[in-house]
């Protein structure tokens, strides 16, 4: 997915509707990475976005909801688009799931979204609102897109009646691993796109052994 280049760039919308605010989230965003959340001033914000803070605050009212809109536009990202195809068997099953892992690694791995992952450890103190911003608006989003996704197959039949919570939770734990930590600590290179199928791949039929369809037995 190709996303627009600016000197600048955030977590945001890749052809932003509103040029205006995306051009201060992105400068939000690179004021965030260079000196913490607490430490970036409105001032700094306004000036390498070209508008004033009166307009800033028009838009956004606070630092916070810049930051919960950079992760939100992100996370929007982490999920099948809407007309993604009613599930009627097993294999469609298998080819969302595969897709959403593809989707979510790609997304989850990329070098703005790690740069929150840091901010958020970074200012874990300091600022626990990036912390929670980033826990509500982008992991529990992505993880009830999920939860969606497989309540569906449950009602077709296609999987078990089994705790749709649990079974986010281990999917989850399947797909990424230490993808997270390793690329936050700089001890992993962003997975390219053959790695990032070959996860999701072996995620899912992991998941799908583990999870059978309804009426059949776990495999001893």
């Amino acid at each position: 997915m190709g996303r627009a280049e600016h000197a600048d760039k955030t977590s945001g919308p890749a052809a932003p509707e509103d040029p205006v605010r995306w051009r201060i989230l992105s400068a939000a965003f690179a004021a965030f990475k260079a000196h913490g959340f607490a430490q970036a001033s409105t001032l700094e914000i306004a000036t390498r976005a070209k508008v004033s803070k009166r307009e800033l605050y028009a838009l956004f009212g606070s630092k916070q909801q810049m930051l919960i809109e950079c992760i939100c536009a992100r996370a929007q990202r982490m999920r099948l688009p809407p007309d993604w195809p009613a599930l009627r068997d097993r294999r469609d099953l298998d080819t969302a799931l595969t897709e959403f892992g593809s989707v979510l690694l790609r997304e989850i791995s990329d070098p703005d979204v790690i740069a929150v992952y840091r901010l958020a450890i970074a200012e874990a103190d300091r600022s626990p609102e990036v912390a929670q911003a980033l826990d509500v608006h982008g992991r529990q989003s992505s993880c009830a897109a999920l939860r969606g996704l497989l309540e569906q197959a449950q009602s077709a039949g296609l999987l078990e009646a089994a705790d749709a919570g649990a079974m986010v939770a281990r999917f989850m734990a399947l797909l990424l691993d230490d993808v997270v930590m390793g690329l936050a600590l700089g001890l992993a290179k962003r997975p390219g796109p053959e790695e990032i199928r070959r996860r999701a791949r072996e995620a899912v039929d992991a998941f799908l052994v583990l999870h059978p369809q309804r009426g059949e037995s776990r495999p001893t």
